[in-house]
């Protein structure tokens, strides 16, 4: 349990340091990552998305909230916070510019580790909530009963 856990929060500091190398030195040559908005990822490439959001968010950070192992597996409950200052890619609305808005994501991590390794991983989070922050999406009205 412990050799996943060090993978888990080595992977989160790789992150958190913006070291993309070290997130591909972390992630298994098969490895497997889905996303919301049907994104579907292999190998080290993967790490492509987590890039994605750091150029967009040049002060991004993940904080681990919660966490949960069992066997080779790892469940990180996290917040996404930083300074939306770059173009973010979105499947449901396309490119977004930057809004300079700060945002705070709450997402769910699941990884499967292989030998120290991210074999599959997937990232589940809510895009209405993300585009609201962005102020690309207005919040919805909640009728009163």
């Amino acid at each position: 349990m412990t050799e996943v856990r060090e993978s888990a929060a080595r992977f989160i500091k790789a992150f958190n340091a913006h070291d993309e190398d070290a997130m591909r030195g972390l992630t298994h040559p098969n490895a497997t990552f889905t996303a919301p908005g049907d994104v579907h990822l292999r190998g080290v490439e993967a790490t492509g998305y987590a890039m994605q959001w750091l150029k967009a968010c040049p002060d991004g950070k993940l904080t681990v909230r919660n966490e949960l192992i069992s066997g080779q597996w790892v469940v990180d409950e996290v917040t996404f916070e930083g300074s939306h200052r770059g173009p973010l890619a979105s499947p449901v609305v396309g490119i977004v510019a930057a809004t300079g808005k700060r945002i705070a994501i709450k997402a769910v991590l699941i990884t499967r580790y292989e030998s120290d390794l991210a074999l599959e991983a997937r990232i589940c989070f809510d895009q209405v909530d993300v585009l609201t922050q962005l102020g690309v999406m207005p919040a919805l009205a909640v009728a009163a009963v």
